[in-house]
């Protein structure tokens, strides 16, 4: 039986197989492809930095040439006409046979040797802790050094200033010395004068460069006390600190060497050449640099700045106490030395009047013995037996011309006036030698108060340079001011009576 097959209609498409069925396994190898890709892109992403992934729409060549291209080396023109390849600029690798420098890679995910990377990372952090607590104690150990011998520096000036205040204090002790012994003058002496007021005046300046000395004291002490309590808490911090540093493998000094700092507290040091060392770290609380640590380091570099003005001033005035308590002393010593030099001038004035007057004194003296003298010799003889015959008044030739009433004779009458005029002239003559004795006793008291007064001031004056002289202490001049008395002679000791 013959049959027939149906007409074939006439296409292009020659496959055989159903397009539902071809297009199924496409999608399909489409969806295995673009999956294969994606994967293999995520793969190798997660290996390489994200600015290395190439532009899908760039071909792989032309997109890689462009990305390498910043690697390569780049051509430099000379002075001289030369040319030079140079790497470019940046962090990464130099490959100097191939003329490339590629940057750093970075990965996203662990590497085989993460864990001994995360181990070296912590080692340096561990390291970099302990660098840091150790450059932290090199800084507080070199503050409290600094502390240190700023104190004693202070130390040193008040001993300086203690001194000069015992040299004040002994300035006043003297001035009392000074007033005390001039107050054994006599009495006519003690007329209020120059030297008087100089030595009240220098009483006062004492007093004033006296209180000057204390303030500084107290101002010192109180000082001390702010740097001895710095330098406690600089200590507590640098042990603080010392503690997470067990291995010291090099001195503190070199560490602040290395850091390219001499020190953070030190202002006086002058600047050197080299390029700036490290600069100060903020204060952490949990890091080296403690907010502690960062005030105590303040604390000190002022301390530093205060206690540097205080030694200067310190110093400036005790030169100054020292020049003005020199300067007021010797125009203390100078008036009194004048003083003494006018009292000399008077008692040499004094003794030529005094000399004078005893001459005076002894010509009347000699004068009077001569008026009485005449006296006897003019009034004559208390008996008649003593008379010579010539010199009676009744006489035989005065009784002969006497014989009348009215020839009497004027001898007796002229001697007794004259006698009365005699014994008058020797009256005032006597009273006149008397009011010579009289001033003459007062010169004498008058020459030995001057004496007395120029043997004072000549006294006092070598009492004061010998007392001001730097071999005489405050204990000296003080025993000297209570115990001795001018007017009494100076005990004497067990040890020289005892045989």
């Amino acid at each position: 039986m013959r049959v027939l097959a149906p007409p074939v209609e006439r296409s292009q498409d020659t496959r055989i197989g159903a397009p539902a069925w071809r297009e199924a396994a496409q999608a399909l190898s489409r969806t295995a492809h673009i999956l294969t890709d994606r994967c293999g892109q995520e793969a190798v992403t997660m290996w390489q930095p994200k600015d290395s992934v190439l532009d899908p729409n760039v071909a792989h060549h032309l997109g890689r040439a462009a990305y390498i291209q910043p690697w390569r080396f780049r051509v430099e023109m000379l002075k001289g006409g030369g040319t030079v390849e140079k790497p470019p600029p940046g962090e990464g690798v130099t490959l100097w046979k191939g003329k490339m420098k590629p940057p750093a890679w970075y990965a996203r995910l662990p590497l085989p040797l993460h864990r001994k990377a995360r181990a070296l990372q912590t080692t340096e952090v561990v390291h970099a802790h302990a660098r840091g607590a150790r450059l932290t104690a090199a800084r507080l150990g070199r503050a409290q050094h600094q502390i240190n011998g700023r104190v004693r520096q202070l130390l040193r000036q008040r001993e300086v200033t203690d001194h000069r205040l015992s040299e004040v204090r002994k300035g006043l002790l003297i001035n009392q010395q000074s007033v005390k012994l001039r107050g054994y003058r006599p009495k006519s002496e003690k007329i209020p004068d120059k030297a008087d007021s100089m030595l009240t005046w220098e009483k006062e300046e004492l007093k004033s460069m006296k209180r000057k000395m204390e303030k500084d004291m107290e101002k010192s002490e109180v000082l001390l006390k702010t740097l001895a309590s710095c330098r406690d808490t600089l200590n507590f911090c640098f042990k603080e600190r010392l503690q997470a540093v067990d291995l010291m493998n090099q001195p503190l000094d070199k560490v602040l060497e290395q850091a390219g700092r001499h020190s953070w507290v030190n202002l006086s040091r002058a600047p050197t050449p080299r390029t700036q060392g490290q600069k100060t770290p903020p204060p952490d609380p949990v890091g080296t640099y403690t907010p502690e640590c960062a005030l105590a380091l303040n604390e000190a570099k002022r301390l530093l700045v205060e206690s540097k003005d205080t030694l200067v001033e310190m110093a400036k005035n005790v030169v100054d106490v020292q020049e003005q308590q020199l300067q007021i002393s010797d125009r203390v010593c100078a008036s009194l030395a004048q003083k003494a030099s006018e009292t000399l001038e008077l008692k040499e004035r004094l003794t030529m009047t005094l000399g004078l007057m005893r001459g005076t004194i002894h010509r009347c003296t000699k004068y009077n013995q001569e008026m009485y003298t005449t006296h006897g010799l003019i009034k004559g003889p208390l008996s008649k037996v003593y008379l010579e015959t010539g010199e009676k008044l009744d006489r035989p030739l005065v009784r002969m011309y006497q014989r009348h009433v009215g020839t009497q004779l004027p001898e007796a009458a002229r001697l007794a006036q004259g006698t009365d005029k005699l014994q008058r002239h020797i009256t005032h003559l006597e009273k006149n030698l008397d009011e010579l004795l009289a001033t003459h006793k007062n010169l004498t008291w008058g020459l030995n108060c001057k004496t007395i007064g120029h043997e004072v001031d000549g006294s006092v004056v070598r009492l004061r340079l010998r007392q001001r002289q730097p071999h005489v202490c405050y204990e000296q001049a003080q025993r000297l001011v209570n115990d001795w008395d001018p007017r009494t002679p100076p005990p004497r000791s067990k040890s020289s009576t005892d045989p």
